[in-house]
């Protein structure tokens, strides 16, 4: 167990020779315990020279005075100066053990002698003395006590008196009187007596007391309390303690722990000092008797010694010493639990720099140690509660064991990696502010080997903190001081490899959040730094390059995804064990290559650069052969061109483009874009045929079979045209609106107009039209007209029809064909109005004059009389007269238009017949004008 009892340096008195015979007197330091140790010491002689002879033959002469004469004045004188001698020189006297008790006896009787005689001629307190010791050394103890008790009663005043009061209670301790005892060495006590029997007696005082039992401990430990204060007055005495007096001290403390254990241990020891002061012994009273129980094997009570003289004297330079030994304590008693409680508690009362500075350069140490096993215990203890997945009780062992290494970061040298440890640990508590903290210092403010570790896990915190791997209250780090945090690193530790991927991680970052001239700025810094490995400047080329690609920068862009994958092909970085560059990655990064080199054919193409539009679209195949991209790239190639108009360029693109693609959405366009190329390029048959080409896979293909049609007809490939038509046609379609009609209409218009039996066509048309609700001008003037000439073709049957007998038959089939001609005329009218009336008129009005005339011209029956011949004549005329009739009517209707539409040739023809017909009235020498109403004309 550790001893707090300073060494006692003991100064050892050595006797220097004697120049000269001295007066003397008992030398207690060297008296024995009991009177029987004790050597005889005579009379107080007054000093005088020596003879100038040696101490041994001085001696050897008085040794034969005393052996050869027979006075005992002589031979008591002789002794008293064998013994003074002895004393004061050390000389042997030439007395051996046997021949000095034979010398002592024989004193007696000399002694005796001078009494009985009453001729001594000294003093006799001093006789009585000597008396006693010589009793004392012969063994006859009663007899030395009876004449000491003579010497004090019949001289209360000798100066031998103290002594001989000591040898009296010395007795009676002796023989057990121990009351007797108390008092005898309270009287010398209390007479005052000075010196080393005054201390001697108060010190064999409290032994009496002690020896009465428990009733008189109090007044043994107040005089033990005083024999200690007469050694130990102050703190220099502890240091500076008599080796003669090192056995008392010690014994004194020995007695008083044991009575305080035996009461009520510490309690009782402090009720024994004076509180108003601090005895400068008292740490090593306590720790007597913490050693007492500790000793016992009483471990809880030695530990409680400890703690009560920590409260009785918190400020007490020797605290820190108790602390300690409440570790040993703990430590022989095997309790390793409380071990560690005392350690913590030596750690936490001196934590803070006045505390520490209290402790000594060892005690110092021992709290740096303490501080290191308690920080690591609590260490492995997180650890282990994180493995079995007791989450509070690891973190809270992680925030002590973090407490314990910041601490100790004050005071140790190796402050690096103390508060790397302590960052750890706060980190692994969850308190990642502090951990952030103590990575910091020891990365920056402190001269440490591993200072780039400790700044890294700074970053990689921030980092976890940013991506919600870390979160905490008051921990909730942006990306601003992530940044800051790795720029402070990659400046403090240029040389460290792993600045590069912290710049291409923050790159990443600033591009997620928007940022990108920060993202370009931190790639730019991987870039160009070499020591970059490929796998960074592979990321650092991405980040740039979607940067580039999301401001419009393509051609920059282009640069960067080019470089990324030639990195990521590059078996350096494609077969990294850890994070490969995958196949699809590869394939996404051409994607972007590919779209960039896109985007740069639109952009030229949106800036009318038709020819670099065109280069790039058509690179994009090259980039990503096979991809959608490329198809599409190759498809606005062509469309390029066709937009500038470059028709040989365009139709050879997209016809190509069709081989190559014949099944890709986009070939579904292409028939339409090549149609209008080849129009544009004034090629209608070629796109006609496309477009027919183009039907023949279409469930309803009339739509691009009439467009072929107009295309034909635009051509001049009538035939084909008009094929189409009349299949088209036959389909029985009718039209559902004005523009169905109207394109019906064209085509049996354009089907007539060819020739191509017309009368088919035309008749199809005026029935159309008739039957139709819409109309329009050209519709109406189209079979208007159709119906003209088909009235005109039914004229003609008219007069072909010849009037024979029986004239009934010919004259019903004449009739039917007129009727039909005149119906046509009628529908003309209906259809074409005025623009056709005139026209209409004139041949209807012909009908009726040619029945009548054909009627008139027709033959008389050859079986009849000239009187039947002329009624039937007559008859003729009366059939005829009305048809002539109405033809002059009609006429003349037709002649009546001059006034509301002016004349032309039909009126004009009108006019001829009428005028045959009745020639007074209208064969005039006569020029019909047209009279034009309008505004202007003169009139």
């Amino acid at each position: 167990m550790r001893r707090l009892v300073p060494t006692f340096f003991t100064a050892l008195c050595f006797l220097s020779p004697v120049m000269a015979q001295e007066s003397f007197r008992v030398d207690l330091g060297r008296d024995g315990e009991t009177i029987g140790d004790m050597r005889p010491v005579f009379l107080k002689f007054e000093s005088r020279p020596m003879p100038a002879i040696s101490a041994s033959e001085v001696a050897r002469r008085y040794h034969r005075l005393f052996l050869n004469s027979d006075e005992p004045e002589v031979r008591i004188d002789a002794l008293n100066r064998l013994s003074n001698i002895r004393d004061k020189s050390g000389a042997d006297i030439g007395f051996s053990p046997s021949e000095e008790q034979k010398v002592y006896r024989e004193a007696i009787s000399s002694y005796e002698s001078i009494l009985e005689r009453g001729s001594f001629g000294g003093r006799l307190d001093e006789l009585l003395y000597q008396m006693a010791k010589a009793h004392a050394l012969t063994g006859n103890h009663e007899d030395s006590i009876q004449r000491l008790k003579q010497l004090v009663g019949l001289y209360p005043d000798s100066a031998l008196v103290p002594e001989a009061r000591f040898r009296i209670a010395e007795s009676a301790f002796a023989s057990g009187r121990y009351a007797e005892a108390e008092t005898g060495y309270q009287l010398l006590v209390e007479s005052g007596e000075n010196g080393e029997l005054g201390t001697k007696a108060r010190y064999m005082l409290g032994w009496s007391q002690f020896k009465q039992g428990a009733r008189a401990w109090d007044r043994a430990a107040n005089t033990f309390v005083t024999v200690l204060d007469e050694f130990l007055p102050s703190a220099q005495s502890l240091e500076n303690v008599n080796e003669s007096s090192v056995d008392t001290i010690d014994d004194t403390f020995r007695v008083l722990a044991l009575m305080a254990a035996r009461k009520r241990g510490p309690e009782t020891l402090i009720s024994w000092l004076d509180e108003s002061r601090m005895r400068p012994w008292a740490h090593l009273l306590f720790d007597r008797l913490a050693d007492y129980y500790a000793v016992q094997g009483q471990t809880e009570a030695s530990v409680a010694v400890n703690e009560a003289f920590i409260h009785y004297a918190p400020d007490h330079a020797k605290v820190p010493a108790f602390l300690l030994q409440l570790v040993d304590v703990w430590q022989r008693a095997g309790q390793p639990e409380r071990v560690r409680g005392a350690r913590a508690e030596f750690v936490a009362r001196f934590a803070t720099d006045a505390g520490y500075d209290r402790l000594n350069p060892g005690e110092q140490k021992q709290w740096q140690g303490f501080s290191r096993m308690l920080a690591d215990f609590q260490y492995n203890r997180g650890t282990n509660s994180a493995n079995t997945n007791d989450v509070t009780i690891g973190e809270a062992a992680f925030a002590l064991a973090a407490g314990y290494y910041e601490g100790l970061a004050r005071y140790s040298v190796r402050i690096g990696e103390i508060l790397r440890l302590a960052g750890d640990a706060r980190l692994q508590a969850g308190q990642f502010p502090e951990a952030l903290a103590n990575f910091r210092r020891a990365a920056y403010e402190v001269n440490y080997n591993e200072a780039a570790d400790a700044g890294w896990a700074a970053v990689s915190l921030l980092r976890e903190g940013l991506d919600g791997r870390r979160t905490g209250q008051g921990f909730t780090p942006g990306l601003e001081e992530v940044s800051a945090e790795a720029d402070r690193f990659a400046e403090r530790f240029s040389g460290d490899a792993r600045s590069a991927g912290l710049m291409a991680d923050l790159s990443d970052r600033w591009l997620t959040a928007g940022e990108h001239q920060r993202a370009l700025d931190y790639s730019a810094r991987v870039i160009t730094r070499g020591k970059a490995s490929p796998r960074e400047r592979y990321a650092a080329w991405q980040v740039t390059a979607k940067v580039r690609q999301q401001q419009d920068e393509y051609g920059l862009a282009e640069r960067a995804w080019t470089q990324a994958l030639e990195l990521a092909e590059n078996s350096d970085i494609g077969n990294l064990p850890n994070n490969p560059v995958g196949a699809d990655e590869i394939a996404s990064i051409r994607k972007q290559l590919a779209t960039v080199v896109y985007r740069q054919g639109e952009r030229a193409a949106a800036n009318g650069k038709i020819e670099e539009a065109v280069r790039h679209f058509r690179r994009v195949g090259s980039v990503l052969p096979g991809s959608d991209l490329a198809i599409k790239g190759r498809y606005d190639a062509a469309n390029t061109l066709l937009k500038a108009s470059d028709w040989p360029g365009a139709i050879e693109d997209l016809e190509r483009f069709r081989s190559d693609f014949p099944g890709h959405e986009l070939a579904s366009g292409i028939s339409d874009k090549l149609v209008h190329a080849w129009v544009s390029s004034g090629q209608p048959a070629l796109a006609a045929s496309e477009l027919l080409l183009v039907a023949e896979g279409q469930p309803d293909p009339w739509e691009l079979r009439l467009r072929a049609a107009e295309l034909l007809h635009e051509a001049g490939n009538v035939a084909e045209r008009n094929g189409l038509y009349r299949d088209y046609l036959a389909t029985g379609i009718v039209a559902e609106d004005g523009p169905g009609h109207l394109q019906l209409q064209t085509m049996r218009y354009r089907l007539m107009e060819s020739g191509v039996e017309g009368d088919y066509w035309r008749e199809a048309m005026v029935r159309a039209e008739l039957d139709s609700p819409w109309h329009s001008p050209d519709t109406l003037q189209w079979a208007s007209r159709a119906s003209l000439v088909l009235g005109a073709r039914a004229a003609a049957v008219f007069t072909s029809i010849e009037l024979t007998h029986p004239l009934e038959d010919s004259l019903a089939r004449k009739q039917s064909a007129l009727e039909t001609a005149r119906q046509r005329f009628l529908d003309a009218e209906a259809l074409g109005g005025e623009a056709v009336l005139s026209e209409s008129l004139y041949r209807r009005a012909e009908l009726y004059r040619g029945l009548a005339r054909d009627l008139m011209a027709s033959s008389v029956p050859a079986d009849l009389n000239e009187l039947e011949t002329m009624q039937y004549q007559m008859l003729l005329e009366e059939e005829a007269y009305p048809f002539e009739e109405k033809a002059i009517r009609l006429h003349t209707e037709n002649h009546r238009r001059i006034t509301s539409r002016g004349y032309d040739a039909w009126i004009g023809r009108s006019l001829g017949v009428l005028a045959d017909l009745h020639p007074g009235r209208y064969e005039r020498k006569v020029k019909w004008l047209s009279w034009n109403m309008e505004a202007g004309d003169g009139a």
